[in-house]
């Protein structure tokens, strides 16, 4: 079998003549399961993110971006190596990308920033799982809590048999003893100190919330009282214009069912637990950006925050991630740093994949080869730059979808299809995929549709937890639809 490497490039005689205080530093945000609620996005009229949005006001909103995988593992392989799911075959939750032989000796962004002169440390989730050992100089050990300490029963979901990370509600504990909390305190006390260090550095911290147990203190959900809480719409037609195949390839047998949420009224609780731990995580990364401020590195910092992936509270009559829709591939994503346009929008259909190139340029670390990423520099520089790409997120080989600047197309391994137009249909109710007079857009978009959809790696799996079925089943479910 042929691995697929990604070679590190040697640095050339002109970056190694560079001192190290004109290469910017980085600061890599990672958000788990965060979708568009957020101020800057206004994905919900509700949410309050202040920090968020002063990075915002700091950089460049990219409006427009999406994930290269609507779950978690393959989105962050696909971001850190630069490589679309198609290119490797991680589809899944499972396997991890140093666990099958054509990714195994993969070099990662963070690899490859040490290889160019940078000091590389994390805390958090950065990958699915364990850090990758290899792609850090240190790897700061996780603390403190994501549920109560002593706490043996959930809080709220408590349907029999159901699995122990679905949960949700008000915790009693203080917020300096969540695991979250401790991430950022770190990460805000370890950038002073690598400030003082003759090395540019690559710090990336990760946050788990609001992943499920989507858990916070008082203080959050006080912002959100339950009687004036406002709910995503969920028209009762939601799923008649849809192929059977999208219904099917985004169950989660493990995740409530919608009429179940909305029968108890849990929705409810269950999306004011969602706004809460956004404005939690909120409040830390003002703890991360203003470190990078009170250090003095605002001129020499560049600043990505990022989420891998949206989810839906009641959408398509969903609950989870694991969809081609919307509100699962769109994600915040913000750059900030020196020069960097401040406070500007850009609607171009961005991924995260683009991610790995535009730092590369950015910090003047030579490019490795084979990247499926184009490098966002141009559009930093000038939010109205041309853009001809397209942001593609893959959900299983033969399942696509195709955002462009104003359009979102989505195709199944069946040849089942779905159009939106995102002028007149943000959140997605008017299937156009068979409309006479759009036919020229569908085939326009048909054609950046990757040509070549990898297997699967062997041991693929849809999670290597009871979260989410296995991929062989995902398959049966799919040929159901055909």
């Amino acid at each position: 079998m042929i691995r697929f490497i990604v070679l590190a490039v040697s640095l050339t005689a002109s970056i190694a003549v560079t001192r190290a205080a004109e290469r910017p530093n980085v600061v890599l945000i990672a958000i788990d399961d965060l979708n568009d609620w957020v101020g800057c996005l206004g994905g919900h009229p509700q949410v309050k993110t202040p920090q968020i949005d002063k990075l915002a006001a700091r950089g460049v909103n990219f409006t427009n971006a999406h994930c290269q995988a609507p779950i978690c593992n393959p989105s962050r392989i696909s971001m850190l190596l630069g490589k679309l799911p198609s290119t490797t075959g991680h589809y899944f939750l499972a396997p991890g990308f140093r666990d099958v032989d054509i990714t195994r000796d993969a070099v990662t962004m963070f690899q490859h920033f040490r290889a160019g002169g940078y000091r590389a440390e994390s805390m958090g989730k950065i990958f699915h799982g364990p850090a990758d050992a290899a792609s850090f100089d240190h790897v700061q050990r996780s603390r403190g809590y994501r549920r109560a300490p002593g706490q043996t029963e959930k809080l709220r979901y408590r349907v029999p048999g159901s699995h122990p990370a679905w949960d949700w509600g008000q915790v009693d504990f203080a917020d300096e003893d969540q695991r979250d909390y401790h991430t950022a305190a770190w990460a805000a006390k370890r950038i002073g100190e690598l400030a003082k260090r003759d090395e540019p550095f690559f710090l990336a911290v990760g946050f788990h919330l609001p992943h499920v147990p989507i858990y916070a203190s008082k203080k959050w959900f006080d912002m959100y009282p339950l009687e004036t809480l406002v709910m995503p719409p969920v028209p009762d037609e939601d799923l008649d214009d849809v192929p059977p195949i999208a219904v099917q390839l985004s169950l989660n047998p493990t995740a409530p069912r919608y009429q179940w949420m909305k029968d108890h009224g849990e929705d409810k609780h269950a999306v004011r637990a969602y706004l809460a731990s956004i404005s939690f995580i909120d409040h830390l990364v003002g703890m991360v950006t203003d470190s990078v401020q009170a250090a003095g590195l605002g001129d020499n910092t560049i600043v990505v925050l990022f989420s891998d992936h949206g989810f839906h509270l009641g959408e398509k009559n969903k609950w989870a991630k694991r969809s081609l829709w919307q509100r699962t591939t769109r994600v915040p994503l913000i750059i900030a740093g020196p020069g960097i346009e401040t406070g500007r929008r850009c609607d171009a259909p961005v991924g995260l994949i683009d991610v790995y190139p535009t730092l590369v340029e950015s910090c003047q670390v030579p490019a490795p080869e084979g990247l499926d990423g184009h490098s966002l520099t141009g559009l930093l520089n000038d939010p109205t730059s041309p853009w001809d790409h397209p942001a593609i997120c893959t959900f299983g080989p033969g399942n696509h979808s195709i955002h462009s600047r104003h359009y979102h197309y989505i195709h199944y391994r069946d040849g089942s299809e779905e159009l939106y137009d995102h002028r007149t249909d943000r959140d997605e109710h008017q299937n156009l995929a068979n409309d006479p007079e759009l036919a020229a857009i569908v085939q326009q978009h048909r054609e950046s549709i990757p040509a070549h959809d990898a297997p699967m790696v062997p041991g693929s799996r849809g999670s290597d937890s009871p979260l989410y079925g296995e991929a062989e089943g995902l398959q049966k479910a799919m040929k159901r639809g055909k």
